[in-house]
């Protein structure tokens, strides 16, 4: 069931939203949501691209920081994900045939809601997955956007090279005979994690109200991956390291790794930025995955960075 927003009494809807649903080139239904500045200068627009299994409720408190900031904000969630049409019978599971899909879904809210509604210069921030798409979109975003910041990208998985290909190997075969819609092995549709042991961020208070959300919406929730997922996502980081994608990525980046990343591999997004002209790289030392749901040092250290690299304009 499509939705707009979930207001709830720990995490309000921010005053001013506008939101509504894109559709895609393919005919799939985005969830979107803009916002104002609420601070001075003006200094364009930061569209959000969210990672796997996020939703737009979840980044409210980024949102207000980069209003305050004197920004327009866009975010908007994933096919598959949060409040955006489902692809499968069974809507928890996380799927794609192609990280190409995702790419329409970045174009479709940048031609419809960002660029033809708000001011620029125009600016990413995308988050794991999040980072990958607008890796894999880099083509048709040179003429659309300035500067992206991406945390924590999706440029690789953090395990070993041998259980990567063995993966990899794994999903395609298993495409190959007919189970690209179910779970990758071992996957499940549980939405809820436990903050002991979780590898996304060591800030309890962030992590409960993710939780709280969900427990709240659990229509946002997503679980596992599919096969058909990883075998996307496997084609996707493959790419980033071929010479002809390094040599033509074109939207200058500033890439922030997690130094205590169990999720995406942090040595693989820096040495991708050693490899690419227009990418930088800055490693925030102790943060686990999810460095915008961290504690405050950690994402203090994030926004000096951002507000170094992103450039204000008057204009």
């Amino acid at each position: 069931m499509l939705m707009l927003l979930v207001d709830t009494d720990f995490n309000r809807v921010p005053e001013g939203t506008e939101s509504g649903f894109v559709q895609t080139e393919d005919n799939v239904k985005i969830r979107w949501a803009r916002w104002a500045p609420t601070g001075s200068p003006l200094k364009g627009t930061v569209t959000i691209v969210q990672g796997r299994t996020e939703f737009i409720e979840k980044y409210f408190e980024v949102v207000e920081e980069l209003r305050a900031r004197g920004f327009y904000v866009v975010a908007f969630d994933l096919r598959g994900q949060g409040g955006s049409e489902r692809l499968l019978k069974n809507e928890r599971r996380g799927h794609v045939e192609s990280f190409d899909e995702f790419a329409l879904d970045l174009h479709a809210v940048l031609d419809n809601v960002s660029l033809s509604d708000c001011p620029g210069p125009h600016f990413l921030l995308g988050h794991s997955t999040g980072g990958a798409v607008v890796m894999h979109a880099n083509r048709r975003l040179k003429t659309k956007i300035d500067r992206a910041v991406l945390t924590a990208p999706l440029v690789g998985l953090a395990m070993s090279g041998r259980i990567r290909k063995f993966a990899g190997a794994l999903a395609k075969s298993l495409v190959w005979v007919g189970m690209g819609n179910a779970f990758v092995p071992g996957g499940n549709d549980k939405i809820l994690v436990d903050y002991d042991g979780n590898t996304l961020t060591s800030d309890p208070d962030r992590f409960k109200r993710m939780n709280d959300i969900l427990e709240a919406a659990p229509q946002l929730g997503l679980g596992s991956p599919t096969v058909s997922w990883f075998r996307a996502m496997g084609m996707a980081t493959e790419r980033f390291k071929e010479p002809e994608f390094q040599i033509e990525f074109g939207v200058p980046s500033l890439v922030i790794g997690a130094g205590r990343d169990e999720i995406v591999s942090t040595d693989d997004a820096e040495e991708l930025c050693r490899s690419c002209p227009g990418m930088s790289f800055l490693e925030i030392r102790g943060s686990r995955h999810e460095i915008l749901m961290e504690r405050d040092p950690y994402r203090e250290q994030f926004w000096a960075a951002f507000d170094a690299f992103i450039p204000g304009s008057a204009d």
